[in-house]
């Protein structure tokens, strides 16, 4: 009756892609730069996100 450890950890997964989706969207950088990382943050949501961690806008 409970919800799963790995469904769980997939939602929590899903809410913090979605948090840096949001983020790059709303930041200043040009269009072309909002459109790759979003697309990289798709495509390759775990090393998308650590990329966006480490690269990505700061502040």
């Amino acid at each position: 009756m409970g919800i799963e450890i790995g469904g769980l950890l997939g939602l929590i997964w899903l809410i913090i892609l979605i948090w840096a989706i949001i983020k790059v969207a709303k930041s200043e950088s040009g269009g072309i730069s909002k459109l790759l990382w979003i697309l990289i943050l798709l495509f390759f949501p775990l090393v998308g996100l650590i990329a966006w961690l480490l690269l990505g806008p700061k502040g």
